[in-house]
């Protein structure tokens, strides 16, 4: 048994990864919670005893529960949870299927509600314990084709402030926090949905999710509401504040095209819309490590917001930010 028991869910690739990977460096148990069986297999073979792994998806709210019942049986009493499945589709909203839109809606924002309600359940009767949700910049700034992976995206944040309020009202010492990501260098370019002529990149600039992992870390430590990471998300969320309809025009033009990598799609290929895609191995990056950055500001959202009204020169900032 360990008093530093973490879960991550959608763990077994991506972002999630490279988080199993720091908890663990740090002397985390960690369970980890998937729809891949083969990947949660892998993960477990190179981690042991340190890590519980469990096939769920999180989409569904009973599964997730009893996943949380079956890590802390196995390893404790969960002090953090980190929510971090997603799925998403580049299409035009208008090719898109409803059913389509709602299972990357149930995914990206009600597996974050299930999370949630899963580790309040499990933390409650301690009071105590830190809850880790991996946002967007995008959560702040649409962007064209993926607007379903948006409107998520944008409800979580919602949902989280919700959520903080209700503990603070009850003085609650559990703490619920967002980590808003920049382009991640991560698998999911090369399994998710694609409509468009090219493959799908990350819009540039890519940070390696070894970035988010460490945003991750930072927040387990200090619990606050929310942070950015890279000055490319402090452009999205200043600029859109300041200059929402000049984005609208700017996002229809090279915010769509930024998406689009030079090789063509050659279509039919595999997604992970409705199940996970075979033979991919439990890995952190995807594609574009040689374009991918190691290190990104991380900066405390809240100190950020006061820093830029009350302590700099707030338009010239923001003009710079734009035009940078």
């Amino acid at each position: 048994m360990s008093d530093r028991v973490a879960v991550v869910a959608g763990g077994s690739a991506g972002v999630g990864r490279a988080i199993v990977t720091e908890l663990v460096e740090n002397g985390y148990s960690v369970g980890v919670l998937a729809r891949g069986a083969k990947r949660l297999a892998q993960i477990e073979e190179e981690y042991g005893d340190r890590v519980v792994c469990v096939t769920c998806d999180v989409s569904d709210a009973a599964a997730v529960a009893r996943a949380g019942a079956v890590v802390e049986e196995a390893l404790g009493p969960v002090s953090v949870w980190v929510n971090n499945a997603m799925l998403t589709s580049f299409s035009p909203f208008k090719e898109m299927r409803p059913d389509e839109f709602r299972r990357i809606v149930d995914t990206t924002l009600i597996g974050v509600v299930n999370g949630t309600r899963t580790a309040l359940d499990l933390m409650r009767e301690r009071d105590k314990g830190r809850i880790v949700t991996m946002g967007s910049g995008l959560s702040y700034r649409s962007v064209p084709y993926q607007s379903a992976y948006c409107a998520a995206k944008h409800g979580i944040n919602g949902f989280t402030a919700a959520i903080r309020s209700e503990l603070i009202r009850s003085k609650s010492e559990i703490t619920v926090t967002l980590i808003q990501l920049p382009a991640m260098n991560t698998p999911q370019f090369d399994w998710a949905l694609n409509r468009l002529s090219k493959k799908p990149q990350p819009a540039p600039p890519i940070f390696q999710p070894e970035v988010a992992a460490q945003a991750a870390m930072r927040a387990i430590r200090e619990g606050r509401r929310e942070y950015f990471v890279g000055n490319s998300v402090l452009k999205l969320v200043f600029g859109n504040m300041v200059l929402p309809s000049w984005l609208d025009k700017k996002m229809a033009d090279s915010g769509a095209e930024m998406q689009k990598s030079d090789a063509d799609e050659p279509g039919d290929r595999p997604n992970n819309l409705e199940d996970p895609v075979r033979d991919v191995p439990a890995t952190a990056h995807g594609r574009f490590d040689k374009d991918a950055r190691d290190t990104a500001l991380i900066v405390d959202g809240d100190r950020a917001r006061l820093v830029i009204f009350a302590g700099l020169p707030f338009l010239t900032l923001i003009i710079g930010l734009l035009l940078g």
